[in-house]
């Protein structure tokens, strides 16, 4: 401990025993000697830098864990709501849209991602305390792995995370694997739930295109599309003749050892108004950034995209009307169903670019760890393109951004009574949603109603 003073005489009751010193008034009467002034130095605190990123959300908090070829991956997920009826199997149908090995044009891993609850769930509701979701990993193959010790793929992590970490998890890539994020998709099919039960919002995902298959603009008609027509065939395109062509674009890299990329286009319907904030927290800035955290993405869109920068404004902006219920919408919806980072009512649309899997088996100049340079033919087993199983994935980020910002919206501006004039309630009952009569109490209950195209 360091003083230094300024005079040799006391400061008159400036004795204190809480290690505090400073400047303190006396008036002149009292203290006619001069003032004594003490500093101390203080030493500097240990600068603490939280530096894990593997937690996602503020109210609806996710955190997942696990490596590929580990013993197993999951999440945790904390501030989910209590009373929520919710099973293994809810999760599970999500994660058998997302596991390999479904079907030729997939990585040919055998893997059937079967989860276990084992937190926060009690007599099949959400207790309010962190739930605990963990998926066994059972075909790990941690050998195919061994030459990529020494190696780096070209344009995958390997490398960086050399350079950040100075150790290297190789068998899989580690969490930059897409198994990472299996823990991602089961914690959005615990937020589609809310959101589905709680206000009526549906997300669905689609493949739009393959390499140089692209689906024309306009041929799915977001009002009506179902998860039928996306599970309808293996690459989850729901006009079926782009699907076969897609097919045919995968299958022809595959046999030969390579890969390709694509889009994935996602929608959520029926997200009420004034999800998002102003200025930093623009809800399409917090989905940019939900989805550019998957594996192997490489671009966001949204709305009229970089299409709409080739558009003046009076081509490009979004009229208003006023529909049958009294309702504010817009005739076109080229905002994406968001203005000013905040959800108006209407689809909200992006899409979503993945670049070709990086881990191919065709020979690629490389360099070792050592700084040498060779060749690489990598070995294991990997998707030749990864849009088809992107789906979930990307309808699992944007469901856990929406519901964190229902939560808080709901917090921030539904605690006092809102302005029915101008605001709707978050929650159900909602003004456009169908009404049914309740034979037995006689009263008037609400059903999930579906908006419709203006």
């Amino acid at each position: 401990m360091a003083w230094s003073s300024l005079s040799t005489k006391p400061f008159l009751g400036a004795s204190r025993t809480d290690g505090f010193s400073g400047l303190f008034y006396m008036p002149p009467s009292l203290n006619p000697s001069p003032v004594h002034i003490s500093i101390r130095t203080r030493n500097p605190k240990k600068l603490q830098i939280q530096a894990a990123g593997s937690t996602f959300g503020n109210y609806f908090r996710v955190t997942t864990f696990g490596e590929s070829h580990g013993g197993g991956v999951g999440c945790i997920i904390d501030g989910c709501p209590p009373r929520l009826p919710l099973s293994e199997a809810d999760m599970q149908f999500e994660l058998d849209r997302r596991r390999p090995g479904q079907s030729r044009i997939t990585t040919p891993r055998k893997e059937t991602d079967t989860c276990r609850i084992l937190s926060g769930v009690s007599e099949g509701l959400t207790t309010g305390t962190p739930i605990l979701v963990l998926v066994p990993n059972t075909d790990q193959r941690g050998h195919d792995y061994s030459e990529m010790s020494k190696a780096y793929r070209p344009s995958h992590a390997d490398a960086t995370y050399d350079m950040k970490y100075g150790v290297r998890s190789i068998q899989g890539g580690g969490r930059s694997s897409a198994r990472e994020t299996i823990g991602r998709v089961a914690a959005g099919a615990v937020a589609k739930k809310i959101l589905k039960t709680l206000a009526g919002i549906e997300i669905l995902a689609y493949v739009s295109k393959v390499h140089k298959v692209v689906l024309p603009e306009g041929l799915v008609d977001h009002y009506t599309l179902s998860l039928d027509q996306i599970e309808s065939n293996i690459v989850r395109c729901p006009d079926p003749e782009y699907a076969e062509k897609m097919i045919e674009a995968i299958d022809a890299v595959r046999v030969r050892g390579n890969s390709i990329g694509g889009v994935v286009t996602c929608i959520a319907r029926d997200c009420p108004s004034g999800l998002g904030s102003p200025v930093f927290d623009k809800l399409e800035a917090e989905l940019a950034k939900a989805v550019m955290s998957l594996p192997a993405t490489k671009g966001f869109e949204f709305g009229s995209g970089f299409a709409g920068t080739s558009l003046t404004g009076s081509e490009h902006n979004d009229e208003f009307y006023t529909d049958e219920h009294g309702k504010i919408r817009t005739r076109t919806n080229r905002s994406g169903g968001i203005q000013g980072g905040i959800s108006n009512g209407e689809i909200i649309n992006m899409r979503v670019a993945f670049k070709p899997t990086a881990t191919i088996a065709k020979k690629q100049r490389t360099v070792a760890r050592d700084k040498k340079e060779m060749e690489l033919i990598a070995r294991g087993r990997h998707d030749p393109c990864v849009v088809p199983r992107a789906v979930p994935m990307v309808e699992a980020m944007v469901a856990l951004v929406l519901v964190d910002q229902l939560m808080a919206q709901h917090a921030q501006c539904n605690l006092f009574p809102i302005n029915p004039d101008l605001q709707e309630p978050l929650l159900l009952p909602r003004q456009d949603d169908e009404y049914i009569e309740d034979e037995d109490e006689d009263e008037v209950l609400v059903e999930v109603g579906t908006r419709h195209e203006p």
